[in-house]
């Protein structure tokens, strides 16, 4: 909405002749909404009484409407601000509008205007209503919600409900405004609407709801300054409340901070003070007292309503502390300015019966107070004046709760001072203006009952609306889906037909893909099969049994070279068939390792003995084992632990059936064990990586990876000296 200012020149045009009109006669008025400067007319502008006729300018922005005397005049657009003026006779009204853009779409339906204008004519009548009469108020809440129809915008909905809750806390009805806040957040999550609920919550005395809720709201990006130091208000009179002051004191700073930066003095007045309520509350009287310093010096700035609150604030705190000396210097400052501002400002004009009673500072408050602090002291000759002042103000105001404790605090008085006579006289008027606040009270709870009744039933008028609404637009939401699914049966064949062409297209996506996953797991055993062959192609192996020939050739030994060469070539001969195959029969394999074991055993006979030990129940051709996947670990038991044993050592391998899904191979040799064959290697060895055991454990992990987990191997030392080595190897049967 574009900002603009407005300003009203308001043009007499009586007849000498002409009568007064009365103030409950109907009468016409006529005037003009008008651009600042160019005079041009403004069409489609909303002018309407609250409560009351409504209308719009026309082509040439004149109007004309029915009013009464002392009726709310309200010209209202979205291009400007809401002017309001009170009739008080038949004069005209000219409106000039300075800066006004009309909008496209202002121009291109001016009726649309006038029906969104509506539901905002309810609301300003409702809020002008509010400390006016309740009654009228939540009427005007009920129309603004009729006014939406069926299927309203949210948005204002959310807006007649948040000003039904601001209606409800103004009368302190803190469970009803509760309630229709959440309903307002419910259809708009409104910043506003949060921030009035959790200052309700607050007034209803719940901390943890209303502590929720600020906490909410901190997280909020982009608030302005103003609100953003509201929350943190919030957030220390809810820790406050919860006796939680570290906290309330560090949320009031930061607000405090932020109000100083941004030069919002009020908020600087109202957080010294509220800093100062802290301290106070954790009986740093200190620190309390400098705060309430400051706010009392920020108060007076501001305006005489505001400065009065604080001296009173702070004249409690000094009764609080016992210091009673500077309450009463300070009361008396407080009842003058208090007597100053009850001449400049008259009394407000009688409220209806569901008025709330705000809690006003009144003069026989003040001089009831300072009377208290003087007896508080034993001065009591000094109180009796205040507290004779208090009654007679109490009186001519009919403050009867004021003067009845006043005269009370008088009889007890005169009795401390030894005056019976007056004593007994003050404490016979105080009996009967218990009766008469008695009398007072049976009403106002009276009243409040009915105050209570009436506002209840609204209430559930106002719920039943939204109930029946919600039932209507549920009604037409489920015409909506009959139609939808009338329009979905009309349309299904031809979906059904676009699911099967595009299922057909999956299908055959699918086939591709699993076609070449087949290729690429095809591609990925030919790789392991490979690096099976380098594997067992070790060129360290082959070197060291040349040199066992050479070595038999050497002593002359022809017939053992002879027969080691004949060994050696079948099994070079069977490692180089097995490499083809993904897996061999475990019998196969343990073939082989029976005559790899043998021919490292002839050329190191003198080191080791050997075992080869298996269970006569394994049923063994029913297992497949990658082949050579054990060589490796009894090359390693033989060259890398027996080998260095100073006596010969041993060396086991035992095939075992733990259940029918797996076979247990354990190789075990009693060697010098993996760390002091770890010392024993060259600066050469070390620097060169272990090709063999790096190879198994990645075609172990492949293999895993490919059959869930088939091969399980451990390894560990077999002594607790680090002596000696077991390898178990775990292989399942699928």
């Amino acid at each position: 909405m574009r900002i603009a200012t407005c300003f009203l020149f308001f043009l007499l045009c009586f007849l000498s002749s002409a009568q007064p009109v009365g103030n409950s006669t109907y009468f016409e008025v006529k005037g003009s909404v008008r651009q600042f400067g160019t005079y041009k007319p403004i069409e489609g502008v909303e002018v309407y009484v609250s409560g009351g006729a409504q209308t719009t300018t026309n082509y040439q922005g004149e109007f004309k409407i029915k009013v009464r005397v002392n009726d709310i005049l309200i010209v209202s657009s979205s291009e400007f601000y809401t002017v309001r003026h009170k009739i008080k006779d038949d004069e005209d009204i000219d409106v000039l509008v300075k800066d006004y853009r009309q909008s496209k779409s202002k121009k291109q339906s001016v009726g649309s205007s006038r029906s969104r204008n509506v539901h905002k004519k309810w609301i300003d009548s409702a809020v002008l209503y509010k400390r006016k009469d309740i009654n009228k108020s939540i009427g005007f809440i009920e129309s603004s919600l009729q006014s939406l129809g069926k299927r309203g915008d949210a948005a204002k909905r959310a807006l007649s409900f948040k000003t039904l809750g601001d209606i409800y806390t103004y009368y302190k009805q803190y469970d009803l405004a509760i309630s229709n806040y959440r309903t307002s957040l419910d259809f708009s999550n409104n910043t506003e609407a949060r921030l009035q609920l959790a200052k309700t919550y607050l007034l209803n005395k719940n901390a943890d709801a209303a502590l929720q809720e600020f906490i909410k709201l901190n997280k909020t990006k982009g608030l302005p300054a103003f609100k953003q130091v509201v929350i943190f208000e919030g957030l220390g009179d809810a820790y406050l409340n919860k006796k939680d002051f570290n906290n309330a004191i560090s949320n009031y700073k930061q607000g405090l901070d932020l109000a100083t930066k941004n030069l919002i003095r009020p908020k600087v007045t109202d957080l010294n003070s509220k800093i100062a309520d802290a301290y106070a509350a954790r009986d740093n009287v200190t620190e309390a007292e400098g705060f309430f310093s400051n706010s009392l010096k920020l108060a007076k700035k501001e305006n005489a309503k505001r400065s009065l609150q604080e001296q009173e604030k702070v004249a409690d705190f000094y009764n609080d502390n016992s210091l009673y000396d500077k309450e009463i210097k300070l009361r008396k400052e407080t009842l003058k300015d208090a007597r100053r501002l009850k001449k400049e400002v008259p009394p407000a004009a009688p409220a209806q019966t569901q008025a709330v009673k705000r809690d006003t500072i009144t003069t026989q408050k003040i001089n009831y107070k300072i009377a208290n602090a003087f007896i508080a002291q034993d001065k009591y000759e000094e109180a009796i004046p205040y507290l004779e002042e208090s009654i007679a103000e109490a009186d001519e105001e009919d403050d009867l709760v004021v003067q009845k404790d006043a005269t009370r605090r008088l009889s007890e008085v005169y009795r401390s001072v030894g005056d019976y006579y007056k004593a007994l006289e003050s404490y016979q008027t105080y009996v009967k203006l218990v009766d008469s606040v008695y009398a007072r009270k049976e009403q106002e709870i009276s009243r409040a009952s009915r105050f209570s009744r009436d506002i209840t039933n609204k209430q559930n008028r106002i719920s039943s609306l939204e109930k029946d609404r919600e039932l209507n637009e549920s009604k037409f939401e489920l015409a909506i889906k009959e139609q939808e699914l009338v329009k979905e049966s009309n349309n299904r064949q031809k979906i059904i037909i676009y699911s099967l062409v595009f299922g057909m297209l999956l299908l055959a996506l699918v086939a591709l893909l699993s076609y070449r996953t087949i290729q690429q797991q095809k591609l990925s055993n030919n790789l392991l099969a490979l690096k099976s062959l380098r594997s067992q192609m070790n060129p360290h192996f082959i070197f060291n049994a040349l040199n066992s020939v050479n070595t038999f050739i050497a002593r002359s030994d022809e017939r053992s070279a002879n027969r080691y060469l004949t060994e050696f070539s079948t099994l070079m001969r069977a490692v180089l068939e097995n490499s083809e195959e993904d897996f061999i029969p475990l019998s196969k394999e343990l073939s082989l390792l029976k005559l790899y074991t043998k021919l490292e055993h002839s050329r190191f006979e003198e080191k080791f003995d050997y075992e080869i030990s298996i269970d006569d129940n394994i049923r063994i051709d029913e297992f497949q084992i990658p082949p050579m996947l054990l060589q490796p670990y009894i090359e390693n038991a033989i060259w890398h632990g027996l080998r260095y044993k100073d006596q010969k050592g041993y060396l086991k391998i035992m095939v075992t059936q733990p259940n029918e899904e797996s076979v247990k191979i354990v190789i075990e040799d009693n060697g010098i064990g993996r760390k002091k064959s770890q010392e024993l290697k060259t600066e050469n060895q070390k620097k060169q990586k272990s090709k063999g055991m790096g190879n198994i454990k990645k075609r172990i992990s492949i293999l895993n990876d490919m059959y869930k987990d088939k091969v399980d191997v451990f390894v560990k030392d077999l002594c607790n000296d680090n002596s000696g080595t077991q390898v178990t190897l775990t292989l399942k049967k699928d």
